[in-house]
Formats: structure tokens, C-alpha cells, sequence
């Protein structure tokens, strides 16, 4: 792998090519040819990275039979200042997407990670910077790029294109036969591939009768597999001379063709024949008939959808052949498993036999899970085991286990590394002295997992033979596990078609599934935050209290609305356990971002003295302009700034028509502006200062508060008093009996006649 700097993405689409096209010369044998492809995905903005959801996701396909792989990232600034220089963070992972960290958070317990392969890009004061990654022989599959930025900064974007060499016709090597190739020169490798049936429990690769076309020793390199990130286990073979040389894989990856690149070490004219061979040993997996499966099938799945058949995992009891003609003994004992589709992102695995199975000393116990749809990636993959002491036969005896990928680990009892020819599994172990145990893979990569469980006796202990015991195992798919906990919000992202989820985290708590409390807020912090969001709405009392004196009815009313839906809604809004939801999240907030925006619309137009059916008017329809807004985008910057700006201009308008029509300033009062006016503009300015300034979510809980406090008070300032001719709320004259006296204001008097 390189990365170099160059010019802008046009002009580097031809001088890109070129070397693909011209790394293998057209042909690199007389019956190969080379195609190039190239994809393209649009610019992303980059953020600073507080949780995955600001990390920007690249996903591209490389398609089989790719030898060569080449991204270019392309790094741009937007317009504003270019003083500093920024570094932008890069990770490539193949399957699934890249697991990051860059705060280095803690994990949640039982979570295995790896870390991911990733680059840096320097973006400097220049305008752009374009890198390549280069990989040879990649696996076929999703690849995922996911980029970010290391604290906060300017406009960046990014921009991620890849281009493969692919070789059409490929050679097939079939298993059990020696096939006879050449390699042309040592700058053109031969490329072969073989397929991997499925129940292979080894592998032999032997390379014979090299030869070069110069009658001289030969020297060559065999590379098996493809490279994989952020791991990979790419097989190396040199062989040297006409001696033969074979390279043993155990547990090779079923149902896939393996990449085998031979290339010449000698020197550059000289061609070299070799022989090549492949043999498997396939083992023949025990278990129950496939009939009783399928009416243990029915029999479970009453009334289920026909798909959920279909999609099952059953493992086939059939005994397959040895590729190279032998039969081989039963080297496993498979367990049927049906994958149940839940929701996006969400997968549960049933036993047909029941959540228990038996597992023994002679041969692993396998069960498949499924997770090769191309959706699966985007969640955590759960695997529990739960050791039934009772009915393990042999005291201090183990159960060891492996999550792998693509192929199982059959070799438990001998190495205990869960490691397969190509990947790294994932170990568990239950005994009667810890008889539970618990997996988290995040972000499992797209293909056949698979679970192998045996049973494992202290060497000092005899009769192993017969030992058995039974483990109960629960496997799911979850977008979050545990629903990102108390602290978290589970949310579902999605870039180009595929989805994904991540927890997005509170009350100072972090890592991957919100249970880094390394910066958590404590009980009293969370219960002080609450009390201040909800109380400091109860300063709408004053202004309702105003409202209501000065004979603003609609204005009053609006006013507790608002109040009671913000107390509610930030009382829902709150993490952790003080916590209180009167209805739904959704539409507490609606109702909260509604009200704070009429309450603004109607205050406004109040003081602008608009003949009343003109203002209500106006009130009603802007409210059903405002609630259409929101619908649209709640979270705009529109839907409070425009609302805003209109009213004022009304206002404005209507001030210098009462002021020219008066012939003096409107207000008219000196009182009116420095006791009334100014301390209520003075208030709203403060307020719209430390909102759009000043509010983080670090003080969210207390800038917040000023502003609800700071709004309440300018509102009761600012509305204008009441008519003349109203009085104010009192008895219009006090009894002096005990009968209703009734005032009219206007009495009519007519003639009859």
C-alpha cells in the first residue's frame, strides 16, 4: 500500500488508468485478459467525531476475480480561512464497518475488538489533496471507508473513488488434479483460483516440476488468499528448485473460490512452468435425519411465514465425498438452526431441537448462522452459552467454543487458538465453575458464521470418551446491544441503501454502547439538569398573568401551552433516570417546537396594535403555516427566523402608519420605551445570544434554563397594555342585596307604533 499527493480528480482520471492498464501488459499469459473497472460515490462532509454517526461511510463491491485494487481519496477544503492544517482520519475494513474509537472510550464488557487499518490524510493550506491506497489480490465482497475529522473545523469534504483490475477469464484449478501452468515473466504473476466445497476440513496445496524456460533452478513465490482489512492472513509459499513443496490449510473457507497468485523470482526473461494441486479432506458431518428436521420444522413453525423456511440454515446430513476420492469419518455433529427475520437489523437463531444441545468429546458441535444477506453488517452479532452443570457426566470438565467466519474451527481439542486458514475466530469457554458465558461482535462481517462448541477433559481425568454435557445457546442480531442502555439512543443510520446503527450517548456517558462513565453526570447532576429545564418554564406565569389582566385572551393561551408542553418535553428529553413522558417523544416535541414559535408569531403581532380581526387573522394563519413548516423540518433555522422577520416587518408597518398618521413618534410614551420596551428587547437579545452562541451540550441543562427564563421575562415586557376603553377585571359594582344586577353598557330604546 502507498498514498501519494496530486492534482485535482479531472485531470488525474487518465493518468490513474494508465498504470492499471499497464501493470499487466494487456495479457500476462496467452489466454488472460485484464478488464478495468471504476465506481464512484459522491462527496461527504466531515464532522468532528463525538459517536459513529459523524463519521462519514464510504460502501463499495469489489467483484470477483480482482487482482488489483486502487481507491483515490480526494481531500478538499471548502471556501473560509486556511490557516491551520487539518488531519483527517481513514479506515478501511472489508465486510463490515470499520469498528473505530478515536476518543478511546471504553467498550461495553464481553465486546471483542480489533482494531481497524486506517491512514491519516494532511490537508494543508492548499485547496486539495488526493491519496491512493493500493491493494493487491483483494477479497471480493463489501469493502467500507469510513472517514473523519479529529476535532472540529472547517468545510471539509471528501471524496472516495475505486478502481479494480479484474481478470475475466481466470483459471480454475480442480481439486484432485494436477494442472500444468506457466508464468510468463516475473513481471506478469499467474493468477488461479479454486473452489472450496463445502465441509472441507483441510486443505493441501503442492507445487511440482518447476522448470524455467532457461533449463535452470526455479524460484517462485505462492500466495494463497486474499488480503483482508484490517487483518490479513494471506498465505506465503516459496519454493525453490524442482523439489515439491505443499503448504497444509486447516479449515478452509467453505463455498468460496481462494485466490492462488504464483509469481516468478528469477529473472526478468525467463518464463517457468509449474504443476499445481489441490486436495481437500471433506469430512462428513453427523446428525439427525433431514426428514425429522423438517417435521421438527413444521412442527415449531405452525402458522409461520413460508420465507422463514426458506431463509433457515439446516445443515445437511448427507456424507460427502473426499475430493480426491476418499471417504473420510463423521468430524462434526451439525445442528439444525432457523434464522427469524424481526426488523431491520434484527435477527433471531432458533434450535429446531431446542435451546440446548448436546455436545461431546469426539466432534464439535457446529451451528450455522446466517448473516450473508449484505444487511446484516450493520448491528452486533450476541452469542451466549449457558452450561447445564447437571448433565455434564465429568467433574472439572470444560466446554470449549469458536465463533468463526466463513469456515468452522474442527480442532478444538487439539488447538484451542480459534483460528481457522485465513481468519481469527472468537473464543468462549463455559465449565461448571463459570458455567456462562457471553460474545459481542460488532459490526460482523458479511458472510456464514458459525459456532463450534466441544467438550474438553483435564488431561489427569480418564474417560473422556464418553463424556457429554448439554449447553444452552442463545444467538441474535441487535442494531445496539442492550438498546445502547439508560444513557443512549439507539439510531438507525443509513448511507446509500445500506443501513446501520449507532448509540448516540448522554449525561456525559460514552463509548460504543453508552457504558463509559469515565465523564457521566451523577444522579444529583441529571436531577438538577431536569428540575431547571422543567421549572424555569413557570416564568410564563408572570407573562400569562400579564396577558390575562391586560385582556389578552388568545395571547394568554398560547402562552400555557407552551409552557406546559416544554415542561413535559424536556422532562421526556431528560437521560438516565429522571425521566417523565406523558406521551409520546415525538410529539411532546412537536408540540414544544410548535408553541415556542407561535408564542413568538402572537407577541409580535400583539404589539403591533392590528385592528383585532386583522390579528387573529393573521394568528391563525400564521399558526398553520408554522405547523406545516415544522412538519416539513422541524429543526430548520427557517421555522423560527422567518415567522420572526415577518412579524417584525408587520410590526415596523404598522408603527410608522400609527406614528404618520398621530404625526409623532409611535410609542408615543418616553415611559413606555425605557420601563417596558427597551428591558423587553434587552431580554430577548440576551436570550437569542446565549441560545444561538453560547448553548453546548456540555451546559445544555443550565443555557437553556436562562433561555427559558429570559424569553418568559421579555414576553411579559414587551405586550403592549390594554385598551382604553376596557376596564380592568373587578365587579362592576358591589351587591347590595341579594339579587343579580346586570350592567348594559348601551340601551336601545324603540317606538311601537
Amino acid at each position: 500500500m502507498a498514498g501519494a499527493a496530486g492534482p485535482p480528480l479531472p485531470p488525474l482520471l487518465p493518468l490513474l488508468l494508465l498504470p492499471l492498464l499497464a501493470l499487466p501488459a494487456g495479457r500476462a499469459g496467452p489466454d488472460s485478459l485484464y478488464v478495468s473497472e471504476y465506481f464512484s460515490q459522491s462527496a461527504q462532509k466531515l464532522s468532528f467525531y463525538s459517536w459513529y454517526g459523524n463519521a462519514k461511510l464510504f460502501h463499495f463491491h469489489v467483484p470477483e476475480d480482482t487482482v488489483l485494487l486502487r481507491w483515490l481519496l480526494q481531500a478538499s477544503r471548502g471556501k473560509g480561512p486556511e490557516c491551520t492544517s487539518m488531519e483527517i482520519t481513514v479506515h478501511f475494513r472489508h465486510g463490515a464497518p470499520p469498528v473505530i474509537n478515536p476518543l478511546g472510550t471504553r467498550f461495553p464488557a464481553n465486546a471483542t475488538v480489533r482494531p481497524s487499518y486506517n491512514i491519516s490524510i494532511t490537508l494543508s493550506s492548499a485547496v486539495q489533496n488526493t491519496t491512493f491506497v493500493n491493494v493487491s489480490t483483494p477479497a471480493a465482497g463489501d469493502w467500507f471507508i469510513a472517514a473523519h475529522l479529529p476535532q472540529a473545523a472547517g468545510r471539509i469534504e471528501v471524496k472516495a473513488d475505486m478502481f479494480v483490475l479484474r481478470l475475466t477469464d481466470m483459471p480454475v484449478l480442480e481439486p484432485g488434479v494436477p494442472m500444468p501452468h506457466t508464468v510468463v515473466s516475473p513481471a506478469k504473476p499467474l493468477h488461479v483460483k479454486v473452489f472450496v466445497p463445502k465441509h472441507a476440513a483441510a486443505m493441501r496445496f503442492q507445487l511440482s516440476s518447476c522448470v524455467t524456460s532457461e533449463q535452470r533452478a526455479c524460484t517462485v513465490r505462492v500466495l494463497l488468499g486474499s488480503i483482508t482489512l484490517p487483518q490479513s492472513f494471506q498465505r506465503s509459499l516459496t519454493c525453490t528448485g524442482s523439489t515439491n513443496c505443499s503448504l497444509a490449510l486447516e479449515s478452509p473457507p467453505w463455498e468460496k473460490w481462494l485466490q492462488i497468485m504464483v509469481e516468478s523470482l528469477g529473472t526478468a526473461n525467463a518464463s517457468v512452468s509449474v504443476e499445481m494441486l489441490a486436495t481437500f479432506t471433506v469430512c462428513r458431518p453427523g446428525s439427525s435425519s433431514s426428514f425429522l428436521n423438517f417435521i421438527s420444522l413444521n412442527q415449531s413453525q405452525a402458522g409461520a411465514r413460508p420465507g422463514a423456511a426458506g431463509s433457515s440454515a439446516v445443515a445437511a446430513a448427507g456424507a460427502p465425498r473426499n475430493a480426491s476420492g476418499q471417504r473420510s469419518s463423521s468430524c462434526l455433529q451439525s445442528q439444525p438452526v432457523v434464522r427469524e427475520d424481526l426488523d431491520v437489523v434484527s435477527v433471531r437463531y432458533r434450535l429446531l431441537n431446542g435451546p440446548s444441545v448436546p455436545v461431546s468429546s469426539l466432534a464439535p458441535t457446529l451451528l450455522l448462522l446466517n448473516l450473508n444477506t449484505g444487511m446484516d453488517s450493520g448491528g452486533s452479532l450476541v452469542v451466549s452459552l449457558l452450561l447445564n452443570k447437571t448433565s455434564v457426566s465429568l467433574a472439572n470438565a470444560t466446554v470449549a467454543a469458536c465463533v468463526s467466519a466463513a469456515s468452522p474451527v474442527l480442532s478444538l481439542n487439539a488447538t484451542q487458538n480459534c483460528s481457522t486458514a485465513f481468519s481469527q475466530g472468537y473464543p468462549l469457554s463455559v465449565s461448571t465453575s463459570s458455567a456462562e458465558a457471553t460474545l459481542i461482535v460488532l459490526y460482523p462481517q458479511t458472510d456464514d458464521w458459525f459456532l463450534s462448541l466441544q467438550l474438553l477433559c483435564p488431561r489427569a481425568q480418564g474417560g473422556c470418551a464418553g463424556a457429554e454435557g448439554r449447553v444452552s445457546v442463545f444467538a441474535y442480531l441487535t442494531p445496539c446491544f442492550n438498546d445502547c442502555g439508560p444513557y443512549g439512543q439507539c439510531s438507525l443510520l443509513r448511507r446509500h441503501g445500506f443501513l446501520y446503527a449507532g448509540c448516540s450517548c448522554k449525561a456525559g456517558w460514552g463509548g460504543w454502547s453508552c457504558t463509559d462513565d469515565s465523564k457521566a453526570q451523577t444522579v444529583g447532576t441529571q436531577n438538577l439538569a431536569t428540575l431547571l429545564l422543567t421549572l424555569s418554564n413557570l416564568m410564563f406565569l408572570p407573562a400569562i398573568a400579564v396577558a390575562v389582566y391586560r385582556f389578552y385572551l388568545v395571547e394568554a393561551s398560547v402562552y400555557t401551552y407552551t409552557m406546559f408542553f416544554s415542561t413535559f418535553y424536556h422532562a421526556c428529553d431528560q437521560p438516565g433516570v429522571a425521566v417523565l413522558c406523558i406521551m409520546d417523544y415525538d410529539t411532546l416535541q412537536y408540540c414544544d417546537f410548535l408553541g415556542s414559535v407561535v408564542s413568538i408569531w402572537v407577541t409580535i403581532l400583539c404589539m403591533a396594535r392590528l385592528k383585532k380581526i386583522l390579528k387573529y387573522v393573521l394568528f391563525v394563519l400564521g399558526t398553520l403555516l408554522i405547523a406545516m413548516s415544522l412538519q416539513l423540518d422541524r429543526r430548520g433555522v427557517w421555522n423560527m427566523m422567518g415567522p420572526c422577520l415577518f412579524a417584525l416587518l408587520i410590526m415596523v408597518t404598522a408603527w410608522v402608519h400609527h406614528g404618520a398618521k398621530r404625526r409623532h413618534c409611535y410609542p408615543s410614551s418616553w415611559k413606555r420605551w425605557v420601563f417596558y420596551l427597551l428591558p423587553g428587547i434587552t431580554l430577548a437579545f440576551i436570550a437569542i445570544s446565549v441560545y444561538a452562541f453560547m448553548e453546548t451540550n456540555e451546559n445544555y441543562y443550565y443555557t437553556h434554563s436562562i433561555w427559558h427564563v429570559l424569553v418568559a421575562c421579555s414576553v411579559a415586557f414587551l405586550l403592549p397594555p390594554r385598551d382604553k376603553h376596557k376596564k380592568p377585571w373587578a365587579w362592576p359594582q358591589k351587591l347590595t342585596c341579594r339579587y343579580q344586577i346586570c350592567q348594559n353598557d348601551r340601551e336601545e330604546l324603540y317606538a311601537v307604533t
